[in-house]
This record gives structure tokens, sequence and C-alpha cells, in this order.
């Protein structure tokens, strides 16, 4: 008498709705990786929240007679002005810092047993800027914070505040996006952060400390095909005319502009190094 082979039956295939809580699951795993470390690391951040404050305060007390220049616009002191381009300023240094940790994973192999795993691969990505995003949202909170007991005045409101905190959000997404794209090129984290200073120029050559109708020549120019001069603008168009509808669109949408093409370059260049393997 004979009796049939018995077979063991693996484990049934995850639907597509379980296959989306994994993924969520693993993205949320590794965001919160990401900002607890800059948590337990507070050297790597400090400096990014303490110097543009720092330039704020020299420049309302170097420019404060600069108000009156024909073309300045109206306001009730520099530091108003100064407002916004110290909340870029910091989101531009703050949001290398996640892209210059995920360069050190790949350095020391850990990024390599990330991808190993059955881990989603955007969630690796993704998890690693969620903690410049919420960096993001707490150095603008912060510095306004900051600033308003030395007579910053927001005329937008509670509204303004928390359009400009969802603009350095989606901001700090969109250059630690970029900065990511180079660190997964690279693997390098000097690398990353030696095309820093290029972040750095790219600022100083828009409107972050002065208005664009003061400017003329080259200078004027370089501003006005700058990105950055726009987007500084809605965050400053909210401090000093009031919340607009204009001033929200730059200071969120043209950020999202730049997230979206700066998400999309960073898992590209992700798939180009999987590709390589």
């Amino acid at each position: 008498m004979t009796t049939a082979p018995t077979t063991t039956a693996g484990p049934a295939p995850r639907t597509r709705p379980e296959l989306h809580q994994s993924n969520v699951a693993q993205t949320w795993a590794m965001s919160k990786r990401s900002i607890l470390a800059l948590w337990r690391q507070p050297a790597l951040v400090v400096p990014s929240m303490i110097f543009p404050l720092f330039f704020a305060a020299l420049g309302t007390a170097s420019f404060s007679r600069a108000t009156a220049i024909p073309g300045f616009p109206e306001v009730d002191s520099y530091l108003d002005f100064a407002l916004a381009g110290a909340i870029v300023q910091g989101i531009l240094f703050g949001s290398t810092v996640g892209a210059t940790a995920l360069a050190t994973d790949i350095e020391n192999g850990f990024f390599d047993r990330l991808l190993s795993s059955p881990s989603t691969r955007s969630g690796i990505i993704v998890g690693r800027m969620a903690g410049g995003m919420a960096y993001g949202f707490l150095q603008t909170v912060v510095f306004i914070a900051v600033l308003l007991p030395f007579g910053l005045t927001i005329k937008g409101g509670v509204p303004g505040v928390i359009t400009m905190a969802i603009g350095g959000t989606v901001l700090a997404l969109a250059v630690g996006a970029l900065m990511s794209a180079m660190a997964i090129r690279t693997g390098s984290s000097e690398a990353v952060q030696g095309a820093f200073p290029l972040l750095f120029i790219a600022l100083f050559f828009s409107s972050a400390f002065f208005p664009r109708e003061t400017m003329s020549g080259i200078y004027a120019r370089l501003a006005d095909i700058n990105p950055i001069s726009y987007l500084v603008e809605g965050f400053r168009d909210l401090t000093i005319e009031g919340f607009t509808w204009s001033a929200a669109f730059r200071a969120v949408v043209i950020p999202a502009i730049l997230a979206v093409l700066t998400v999309t370059l960073s898992l590209r260049t992700l798939k180009r190094r999987l590709g390589a393997r």
C-alpha cells in the first residue's frame, strides 16, 4: 500500500493592501531612525540653528538703515525682512545632515545590508529624508519663536506661520533629496559636505538678504533667474505684507516643485546604483 506524498504549502502571497501596509511600516521605522539620530547627535544640527540666528541679528544691527533705501519694501524693522533669509539659510544648512548620514551608511556597509533585506527601496530614501523634513519644520518654528521677543512681526498671523512651517518642511525635503542623490551617486560623506558651498552660493545670489529692486548688473540678473529668490520672497511677503494666496503659492508650491524634481532624481540615482550591482 502506498501513500501519496504530502507537500507543505508555503506562505500565502501577501495581498496588495498587506504589501502597502508593510511598506508604510518599514518607511515609518526608518523615518523614526532618522529623526532619533538627529535628536541623539545635537552637535550635527545645532550649528544650523545658531548661525542663521546670528546672521539675522548681525544683519539687523548692521543694515537697519538700509530700510530707507529707495525700492526697499516697507517694513517695521530689518529683522522682519531678514526672517525669510534666515529660515532658508538654516534649512540649507540642516538638510545636508541627513544626506551626509546616508553617505556614511553607504561607507560603513549598512546601506548594502538594507538593500539586501526585504525592505522597500523608496522607503530607505524617504525614511532618511524624514529627519531633514522634521528638522526643517522645527527650524522654521524655532526661528520665529526666538525672534518674536526681539521685535519680529508676522503680519500673516497664524495662517502665515503655518504656511511658512509647511514651506520649510517641503524645502527641507527638496534640498535633502538633492543631496541624497549625490550621496547615493558618490557614496562619500566628504563629497556631500563638499557640495554644500554650492547651495550657499545659490543662496547669496538670490534676494535672501536684499530685495531685487535694489540690485543692478549681473547680480540682479542672477537673482531674477534664481528660484530661491521667489520662495524667499513668498516667506517674506507672509511676514511683512500679510497672508495672501500669491505669497503662500511661492512659499509652498515652488519648493514642492523642486521636491518633485529632486526626489525623482534621488530615486533614479538609487535605481542606477542597484542596476550596477
